[in-house]
């Protein structure tokens, strides 16, 4: 157990990572089925037990690089525990965010949940309520609208396993956000009830930077704290300029934060979160998808300061080394492209999450073993790879990375 004063600390993408927020797969991926991907966000369905297998591979991994693990369905569960009007209040509200706001629907879904265990209940939450685990009688179905061939009153929520999106850590605070689709909104639920109730978290004067009752949408995915004063956002499908501002405002005013990069990227599926084609690996170097520049190299880049006032001062620039660079203090810099810049091979490795690495250390990641060119890349520059199984649990289109939620780092020394 950690004994410093705040329970998160984050100010590198690359120091020594000492905790980590995971969730290993569960029912919710067998409750995916053809007609449901789409909405659902997958592309196909993972084999439970062999991506449980693949995920507890990756915890093991983590273990003995001297990573502490913390679940997050049982941070969940510990936090539900403290307090019964606590766990009344979450059910209540995660009732009415899966639309049920009131009514018999709600009433039903209320008594069918608060009768479970309180670990029972989490796993049912997250795997979904479907219609026929309710007895319902006519009379109780009378005024309802609701499609009643469709089997789930409370939808499942299969891209848990990817804990970065939902929150971000940032110096001694975090994000908690307003995701963009609604299969994962109520994912930051999680975050927010541990945060305030959890005790390991609540009443630890833990800064929230920007929480999830806002419209504009944030995910932690665009979100890569490059130093202890410097953030980059990614511009993307998921989060939205708006957010962007927020957060540097938020940062500027409460925290050593000066400088927020906005770096913008396609915004297309492939390509949903800014850590999908870019992330950092060690001090002076980053994997990058050759994909997202154009032929000279430059992509569009929005670098926010913060001024004397407080207030937000933006420079536009269109070169990703330059400011990089000129950001973080730097005389060289590496980009190391995924695919080892083959186009085709590139675009594959992509789109299994090539460039998606999770810096346990400077220098030292952990990547899919599937995306064999990019290792072999990254170990051409230098870096140290951890490679682990990756069929099952890559088909949710996320990486190393989008499977963790560090909440402590190390500091470094440059």
């Amino acid at each position: 157990m950690l004994t410093e004063k705040s329970p998160i600390h984050v100010n590198s993408e690359i120091g020594r990572l000492k905790t980590v927020i995971l969730h290993r797969p569960g029912k919710e991926i067998e409750n995916l089925t053809p007609d449901t991907m789409g909405p659902l966000l997958f592309d196909d369905i993972p084999y439970l037990l062999l991506a449980q297998k693949e995920h507890d591979n990756f915890a093991d991994t983590l273990r003995k690089k001297g990573v502490e693990v913390l679940y997050l369905e049982k941070l969940v569960v510990q936090a539900l525990e403290t307090d019964e009007q606590v766990k009344a209040f979450f059910i209540d509200k995660m009732i009415a965010e899966s639309g049920f706001k009131s009514g018999t629907i709600h009433d039903q879904l209320q008594k069918f949940l608060v009768d479970l265990p309180t670990n029972e209940m989490v796993d049912k939450i997250m795997a979904g309520v479907r219609f026929d685990e309710i007895e319902f009688s006519s009379k109780d179905l009378q005024n309802f609208s609701f499609d009643q061939t469709r089997p789930f009153l409370m939808a499942p929520m299969p891209n848990l396993y990817f804990t970065r999106d939902p929150s971000a850590s940032i110096g001694d605070g975090l994000t908690i956000n307003r995701m963009t689709f609604k299969a994962r909104r109520r994912e930051s639920m999680f975050t927010e009830l541990v945060i305030n109730h959890h005790p390991r978290f609540a009443n630890k004067n833990i800064n929230v930077w920007r929480d999830r009752n806002h419209v504009a949408r944030l995910e932690g995915g665009d979100e890569l704290v490059l130093s202890d004063h410097v953030l980059a956002i990614g511009l993307s499908q998921r989060t939205s300029s708006e957010a962007i501002k927020d957060v540097a405002k938020n940062l500027f005013a409460g925290s050593n934060y000066d400088t927020v990069i906005a770096i913008q990227i396609p915004q297309t599926h492939a390509t949903m979160h800014l850590d999908t084609v870019f992330t950092m690996v060690n001090f002076d170097q980053f994997t990058v998808h050759p994909m997202i520049l154009n032929n000279k190299g430059e992509l569009p880049i929005l670098v926010m300061h913060k001024d004397k006032q407080n207030q937000i001062k933006i420079e536009s620039s269109n070169n990703l080394k330059t400011v990089l660079k000129e950001q973080l203090g730097l005389n060289e810099l590496d980009l190391i492209s995924t695919g080892d810049g083959d186009p085709i091979i590139s675009a594959r490795e992509q789109w299994n999450d090539g460039s998606n690495t999770l810096a346990i250390a400077p220098g030292s990641v952990v990547t899919y073993d599937r995306n064999y060119v990019s290792n072999e890349a990254l170990r051409k520059h230098g870096i140290q790879v951890s490679e682990v199984p990756s069929s099952e649990i890559s088909r949710g289109r996320g990486g190393p990375r989008c499977m963790s939620m560090p909440i402590y780092r190390e500091d470094i020394e440059n």
